[in-house]
């Protein structure tokens, strides 16, 4: 158990040893697993102030403000935003000059207590790093897996400590932070999907790289944020819509990937009236930012940056089959699920070679694949300018499975993108890339125009290196 050799006892000890450490406790709806830690640990009077748990929704509202969701973000930093004022409101006067104020705080739904097939839970800390210093915070969303609820309150107590040491201990090196998340976890027990920094000790982070480092540590297989960088649970945004996902590397984005997406948008809303509040994600995978058995992160910002300036959502994640695409959406949507690609890349889900690992094979993960209203949109492609023209209803696959693609694109799940330029069915990234690391000016009419000049304005993708 955690409490006889893992860290967690001894880092809450830390803590209430901590005299200039001191802070308040609120947890809703899994116990006060957070602050037991502390009372066990000893020397809890150095450390907390207050605790509670208003599960009562009558009294919760009365404290904290009415809410449509007592499990949510919004509920959370209105639990952080009372807290702390309060506690600063109260002991500034008698010891503000020696003290760094604290207010942790917890909303959670356990599995018995909840419709998801999990329980869920967001936590936060807001913290001052100084004597009546401005405060910084830290908020997560974490999926508790375990299979019984007291587990899952366990895991909960266990997320809440270390989150708590990061804030105090670890707070100047945000990476190890959220590596640490997982002392005495793992992920069998839970999965850290969000997690967003602000205040001044965390002035130079990026959230964006905070995202991206969920999924490279392993905390989650998939993280996202908005065009303007803001960090999102996915179910804030996915919660039973439409979703069309683009996959590529981005690197750059060229003006055929922008087509692509947008065509498919439009055919899937012309054709599905269901399908008219649509969230349209572009998908980097770990495999796509990989460079030399590393991801630069640098580069990394470079795409979402472009991307973000054309308005686009952004989802990072480490899937490479597609099936594992459609079956993470579907812990979030029922509804419509489409996904945009020219037809190199629907060959490559034709590949048996890719779904070695699964017991039924290429059946099995184009059975995941397809689950619930799923459709590819598959846009043409030309080898060269002059090269013949290839569609979803030309492609050859292997003879052995010939009559599940037919199948399959003549019950709708394929579909070929009716209007496209022909013009650009050749263009690739990677011919775009090179073009700009060699100063060959014709990149610029491949790309968008705010893509370009944020290229040559940032000297990005190498711009500048080849007499560019």
């Amino acid at each position: 158990m955690a409490e006889e050799s893992g860290s967690t006892r001894p880092k809450a000890l830390k803590i209430n040893l901590d005299g200039l450490k001191y802070g308040t406790f609120a947890e809703i709806g899994a116990g006060q697993e957070v602050a037991r830690w502390f009372f066990h640990a000893g020397k809890a009077a150095g450390t907390i102030a207050k605790t509670i748990s208003a599960y009562d929704m009558a009294i919760s509202d009365g404290i904290y403000g009415p809410t449509q969701h007592y499990c949510s973000r919004q509920r959370l930093e209105a639990m952080l935003d009372h807290e702390f004022t309060r506690l600063v409101e109260r002991l500034d006067q008698t010891r503000g000059e020696r003290t760094a104020f604290f207010a942790f705080a917890d909303t959670s739904a356990t599995q018995t207590r909840s419709q998801r097939a999990a329980g869920h839970s967001w936590l936060g800390v807001r913290f001052q790093t100084e004597p009546r210093g401005e405060p910084s915070q830290i908020i997560l969303h974490v999926d508790m897996l375990d299979p019984v609820t007291v587990e899952q309150q366990e895991a909960l107590g266990l997320a809440g400590v270390n989150l708590i040491y990061g804030a105090f201990y670890n707070a100047e090196d945000p990476a190890h932070l959220i590596a640490s998340l997982m002392d005495d976890l793992s992920r069998r027990r839970i999965e850290v999907d969000t997690i967003k920094f602000s205040g001044p000790a965390f002035a130079k982070v990026d959230n964006r790289l905070m995202s991206l480092q969920l999924v490279e540590q392993g905390l989650t297989d998939a993280a996202m944020f908005t065009a303007a960088g803001e960090v999102v649970q996915p179910a804030e945004v996915l919660y039973n819509k439409p979703v069309l996902i683009g996959r590529g590397s981005f690197r750059p984005v060229t003006n055929v990937a922008l087509e692509v997406l947008d065509r498919a948008v439009h055919q899937l809303q012309q054709d599905s009236p269901d399908a008219q509040d649509l969230v349209v994600l572009m998908e980097m995978t770990l495999n796509n930012l990989m460079s030399e058995q590393a991801i630069d992160h640098r580069d990394f910002l470079a795409r979402v940056d472009i991307l973000g300036a054309l308005g686009k959502m952004v989802m990072v994640s480490n899937y490479t089959r597609f099936d594992k695409v459609t079956s993470y959406l579907r812990h979030y949507t029922q509804n419509w699920i489409g996904m945009a690609m020219g037809v190199p890349t629907l060959r490559e889900i034709f590949e048996e070679k890719y779904y070695t690992d699964l017991e039924g094979g290429i059946l099995e993960g184009l059975g995941k694949l397809f689950q619930g209203h799923v459709k590819l949109f598959i846009y043409p492609t030309r080898e060269t300018d002059a090269g013949d023209l290839t569609t979803s209803d030309s492609l050859n696959v292997k003879p052995e499975l010939s009559h599940l693609y037919r199948h399959l694109v003549e019950n709708g799940y394929i579909e070929s993108i009716r209007e496209f330029d022909a013009g650009g069915l050749h263009v690739t990234p990677g011919a775009v890339l090179a073009s700009i690391q060699s100063g060959d000016p014709s990149w610029e009419s491949l790309v968008p125009a705010q893509a370009a000049t944020m290229i040559k304005e940032k000297g990005l993708f190498g711009y500048g290196t080849g007499g560019g």
